[in-house]
């Protein structure tokens, strides 16, 4: 994710315009266009700077990658194709019967 989207999200969940956004740390409305258009990248201080002025807290850790969705496709492939729909069919009515579970409260 850019940093310019990260500001942009950042600015619309603070209510604030560009122009808003600019005063509260000393630039243009211009200079928050751009990039929040990506025409320029801030540095990890600027964009701290940036989101704080929104009343938000970047925050940032490192995970361990989580390639589970690769394995769980390739797993799919070695399927036909009557057991992958079979096997959709039923994530289908589990995510249904979860949505249904939570709607009426039993969630």
């Amino acid at each position: 994710m850019s940093g310019g989207v990260l500001i942009r999200e950042a600015r619309r969940r603070a209510g604030l315009t560009q122009v808003e956004l600019a005063r509260r740390v000393g630039t243009t409305q211009s200079a928050i266009a751009r990039v929040e258009r990506g025409r320029t990248e801030p540095t990890a201080d600027r964009l701290g700077q940036l989101i704080r002025a929104c009343g938000l807290n970047l925050q940032v850790w490192l995970t361990p990658i989580d390639d589970s969705d690769w394995s769980v496709a390739r797993s799919n492939l070695a399927l036909d194709v009557d057991s992958r729909v079979r096997q959709h069919q039923a994530a289908l009515r589990f995510a249904r019967a979860g949505r249904a579970a939570a709607a009426s409260g039993r969630g």
